[in-house]
């Protein structure tokens, strides 16, 4: 009898003492314009013409040696899932005409002035970084949102509105596809690379060139959002949100900017001219932003249909050297012109 007392009592401990996996129902929708195939060709072939010929570089963040970052059950790794998000975007990018090129395309470490570079050498016209969140504090299991990083603030002379259009418009596609909220620490998701690291912000968004957004699909560290990711079709989902999220921001036009010449003479020169291309779309004449060496300078518009140009008047004080000249524009749309910042000289 006591033996049997003291059997039930052990049974009843150890019993108590098994860890239980926690299974979740988890839920996802697959996009309407995405599911069954033909939807997909149709919803790739309508945003094609925006997409074909434009230079696109992929970062799957992590990899190779650093592999540390991983899901409370241990099943979603975040390099594995930055490059699975990654290779199903790099497939429906070039399914309408894109360029694509990555940092990586297996499991490999790459540095991260390495990513930088491979993109600016190469050419970049937009940089996406992808990345797989993590809160502060090791045992929270339940933080989960999709957000997307610009680089900068705004009162930053290093901000560019350019990148911060596309951080919007992914954003908000992205979040849409997943089910998600974009956190509470901002008002649409899209947050300053400055409020994790003030000052520095992310090495990649820092020493890339061109408009660059980093992302941060959803948080790897959530429990249940865990059971998700590692789902192969809930990746591709992934991968079609940021692709329809960038392919809206294409057909609202990409303005870019050119200098007619680099090199002035301060006697015979009246204007410094830079040309614009909008891609016909149309120019807002209510909005500039043109410094040289930080310092704000007047601007006048010269728009009709064969030409479109901005220029600045040439200040008698300037003396001879080479000076930095930025300069902001959009179009009708609100989308910013790329990062322009050009090196001139004046003698």
């Amino acid at each position: 009898m006591v033996r049997r007392y003291i059997l039930i009592l052990l049974l009843i401990f150890f019993g108590g003492c098994v860890t239980k996996k926690i299974i979740y129902n988890v839920y996802y929708v697959k996009p309407f314009d995405w599911y069954p195939k033909e939807k997909q060709d149709s919803t790739i072939k309508f945003f094609a013409p925006n997409y074909k010929g434009l230079k696109i570089f992929l970062d799957p963040g992590h990899g190779g040696t650093d592999r540390k970052n991983r899901g409370p059950a241990g099943l979603a790794i975040e390099a594995d899932l930055n490059l699975k998000v990654a290779l199903y975007l790099r497939d429906y990018l070039q399914r309408a005409g894109a360029i694509v090129n990555m940092s990586r395309d297996r499991d490999t470490f790459i540095s991260l002035d390495d990513r930088s570079r491979l993109a600016n050498e190469w050419g970049a016209d937009i940089f996406i970084s992808i990345h797989h969140n993590a809160p502060g504090k090791p045992d929270d299991i339940y933080t989960n949102y999709t957000s997307t990083y610009y680089h900068a603030t705004t009162k930053d002379y290093e901000y560019d509105h350019s990148s911060h259009d596309i951080a919007r418009y992914i954003q908000r596609d992205l979040a849409y596809a997943m089910g998600n909220s974009g956190g509470l620490g901002s008002f649409d998701g899209t947050y300053s690379d400055y409020w994790i690291y003030p000052k520095a912000g992310f090495s990649v968004l820092r020493k890339t060139n061109g408009p660059r957004v980093l992302i941060e699909c959803a948080f790897h560290t959530s429990a249940y959002e865990e059971q998700r990711l590692i789902i192969d079709e809930f990746n591709q989902i992934q991968a079609w949100g940021i692709f329809k999220g960038l392919g809206k921001y294409l057909r609202n036009g990409i303005v870019t900017l050119s200098l007619e010449k680099d090199s002035l003479n301060l006697m015979k020169d009246k204007n410094l001219s830079i040309l614009i291309n909008d891609r016909n779309i149309g120019i807002d004449t209510t909005f500039y932003i043109a410094q040289i060496d930080t310092q704000n300078v007047p601007i006048t518009f010269e728009i009709n249909k064969n030409l479109k140009k901005l220029k600045i008047p040439l200040n008698q004080n300037l003396s001879a050297g080479t000076y930095e000249l930025k300069v902001v524009v959009r179009n009708v749309n609100g989308n910013h012109s790329f990062p322009f910042r050009k090196k001139i000289i004046f003698y």
